[in-house]
Formats: structure tokens, C-alpha cells, sequence
């Protein structure tokens, strides 16, 4: 039996070695002001929060755009795109909150200023004019632009940020699933066929 201060190391080769548990509590001690990051954090805070500013204003972008054609969306078959779009505006909000609630975990300031949001985002906003369709192209090019912005953050990440890379993780598998939803409807506004299936 272990004595009870210490985590027994597991056998595998390859596996981390695992602190004992008074280590663990001095180093929780130490340094107290750094909140959520502590001396095991891989990465360079400033840098993440950085990068997550970027984030945060692509999910306001992604907010406002699409908060924008789901009133502005007009004609005979709007009105289960609108929903579409509204219902994408309030996923893309949640995203926008957690992202600025890790911004604040790791003891930056969420910037939130709508000054400069458009160079700080990776997608567009392109939101004000356009017919049904043109509204759909640009919401699956903002969808597309943040798929591929998310799975580099994603390696990026890897080990260093865990909680960062498993937020976006999260992030990317809605994502994706509204690129899907604004091809669909592309396909049945357009008549085009679907994606060829590998």
C-alpha cells in the first residue's frame, strides 16, 4: 500500500511522472496570484491570450454577421434559413463567451472593443448586402476560414494548453457542423449537387 501522501507512478513506459501529493500542495501554494495558471502551464500566457483575442473576435464577427442575415434574410424561403441563422448567432455567442471566460482564466482582459474587432478577426463581416444565397456563400466562407483557423490553434496547442485545446476542440466540432448546414442549404438554394462523397 502507498503511503498516503503520494500518488503511486504508473508502470507504462512512456507515462509522465505523476507528483506526490505534498508537492502538489506546496506548488498550489506557491505563486497563488497566478489564479488558473500555474508552474505546470506549458505555454506562454501572453502569446495564448493573444492568440484568443483573435478567437474572441472572429466569434463576435460570427455573431454579428450572422445575427444580421437572420433579419435581413428575405423572400418565399427564408424563413428556415433565418432560423438557421439564428439559431448559429446564439452557438456562435456561447462560443464567444467561453473564449472570453479563458481569456480571463488566464488573467487577460476579453477585448470586446468594436474598435479594430474587423483586423483582429480571422473571418469577414460582409454581412449588410446580397440575396439569400450570397448570405449562405459568405456564412460557409467565414465557417471554412474558422474550421481551418481552429484545427492549426488546435495542434498548436496540444499538450502546452489543455484546457485551451479542448475549448477549441469543442469550438471546431460546431463549426464544422455549420459549414455542413450552410452547404446543405447552399445545395437546396442553388439546385447544385452535393460535396462528392470520398
Amino acid at each position: 500500500m502507498a503511503d498516503s501522501d503520494t500518488l503511486e507512478r504508473p508502470q507504462s513506459a512512456g507515462k509522465p511522472f505523476l507528483s506526490d501529493v505534498r508537492t502538489l500542495r506546496d506548488r498550489a501554494r506557491k505563486h497563488i496570484d497566478g489564479g488558473a495558471v500555474t508552474s505546470t502551464y506549458g505555454g506562454d500566457v501572453n502569446k495564448t491570450i493573444d492568440i484568443l483575442q483573435s478567437v474572441l473576435a472572429t466569434e463576435i464577427v460570427c455573431v454579428l454577421r450572422y445575427t444580421q442575415h437572420s433579419i435581413a434574410a428575405s423572400g418565399i424561403s427564408s424563413e428556415g434559413v433565418r432560423a438557421e441563422f439564428k439559431e448559429h448567432a446564439a452557438e456562435e455567442q456561447e462560443h464567444m463567451l467561453a473564449v472570453a471566460d479563458r481569456i480571463n482564466q488566464l488573467g487577460g482582459t476579453p477585448n470586446f472593443d468594436p474598435e479594430g474587432l474587423a483586423t483582429r478577426s480571422a473571418s469577414q463581416y460582409a454581412g449588410q448586402d446580397g440575396n439569400l444565397v450570397d448570405m449562405i456563400k459568405e456564412n460557409l466562407i467565414a465557417e471554412r476560414i474558422a474550421v481551418d483557423h481552429y484545427r492549426e490553434l488546435i495542434r498548436y496547442f496540444g499538450d502546452d494548453d489543455i484546457t485551451t485545446r479542448v475549448m477549441l476542440e469543442g469550438i471546431l466540432t460546431v463549426e464544422e457542423e455549420h459549414a455542413d448546414d450552410m452547404h446543405d442549404l447552399l445545395v437546396s438554394h442553388e439546385g447544385k449537387p452535393p460535396l462528392p462523397r470520398h
